[in-house]
């Protein structure tokens, strides 16, 4: 069986809240994680997120920062999900992002590198994902 965030088409596992975001699927039958309509949706949410929300909103610029956020330690093992996401992409916790519109390979990388954690595989689609970055122009 596919991990939850794939079946969802969600792959960073966001929460439902009052949010109506562009894609979502018009049913909701999981009760905690958002359904999206496709995997680009799923991952324009994800990016909507993490550029224009955590880094333009919360000021957070690096992995230790966003990942802190993102998976707070009363929820997860926040200390092994920053060690993989910046394993996973090269970057170290504490260095510098960078702007997302010029640095857009490394918040792709970061999203990967979460989506990875979060559900637990690295058989993702990875067109998917960029049609997703793509989508943000929407």
């Amino acid at each position: 069986m596919l991990p939850r965030g794939i079946r969802n088409h969600n792959p960073l596992n966001i929460r439902r809240s009052k949010d109506q975001w562009k894609g979502m699927a018009e049913v909701q039958s999981d009760r905690a994680f958002v359904q999206f309509k496709s995997l680009e949706w799923g991952w324009r949410a994800a990016f909507y997120l993490l550029t224009r929300t955590y880094y333009h909103k919360y000021r957070l610029y690096t992995i230790r920062g966003i990942v802190s956020k993102w998976a707070p330690p009363n929820e997860n093992n926040t200390k092994a999900y920053i060690a993989n996401v910046s394993r996973l992409t090269g970057i170290d916790p504490d260095e510098p992002i960078g702007i997302p519109s010029d640095k857009p390979n490394r918040w792709m990388a970061v999203g990967m590198a979460m989506a990875i954690q979060e559900s637990g595989t690295d058989s993702l689609d990875y067109f998917a994902m960029l049609r997703g970055w793509e989508l943000l122009k929407q």
